[in-house]
């Protein structure tokens, strides 16, 4: 293992048992340092603070690992990620629950726009409110994730990806009934609950 790694991981094992005592924002990074037997030019080295610290553990222990790994389709990517979190929740309980400039969650939830935006444009295109669309749904996961995992007792990670599954997939199933033309009476002619575009019904 080269030596930048070598002092990496030490530096992030440090951070992570000085965070099983106190929160992020009563540690320095000269506590860090201390901990570990290593002088701030070394940290400084390495990362611009200990927020890049902290995303370099998601980074090297989740996203490293997870482009390695072949993924058969995105809910694999979610279980996945969702079983990280729930192994290491402690950690990142106290993570999300700080927001704000070079947090956690800002980095998180930029991540997050970044995946969306590709899946929001097959979907959207690049209409004007394309950002609008990725943003609501950047939101709604950060919230649900953080939500999760700062509960006394959070759900295992299967549970909770199995309901957000069935969240998603239960509101596509039902906009795609929206967007079907209602049944009428033979010749009478209504519209589309979404669309308004008029059309002939018929009675099977």
């Amino acid at each position: 293992m080269p030596d930048s790694n070598i002092t990496k991981r030490a530096l992030a094992s440090s951070l992570k048992k000085l965070m099983e005592a106190k929160p992020l924002s009563k540690i320095s990074v000269s506590d860090i340092c201390e901990a570990c037997d290593m002088n701030r030019k070394s940290f400084y080295y390495h990362f611009k603070d200990k927020y890049d610290l902290v995303n370099w553990i998601y980074r090297n222990e989740f996203i490293m690992v997870a482009t390695q790994k072949e993924q058969k389709t995105g809910w694999d990517l979610l279980e996945d990620l969702c079983i990280y979190f729930y192994e290491n929740h402690n950690f990142y309980k106290k993570l999300l629950n700080v927001d704000g400039q070079n947090s956690f969650s800002e980095y998180f939830w930029d991540i997050v726009v970044t995946i969306l935006s590709d899946d929001m444009e097959e979907i959207f295109g690049r209409d004007e409110n394309f950002d609008f669309y990725v943003n609501f749904y950047s939101d709604a996961f950060v919230c649900a994730m953080k939500r999760w995992l700062l509960e006394k007792d959070c759900m295992p990670a299967e549970e909770f990806t199995h309901l957000l599954k069935n969240c998603l997939l239960g509101t596509s199933n039902k906009i795609i009934q929206m967007l079907s033309p209602e049944p009428a009476a033979d010749g009478q002619e209504t519209t589309s609950m979404v669309s308004g575009t008029p059309y002939k019904g018929k009675n099977p």
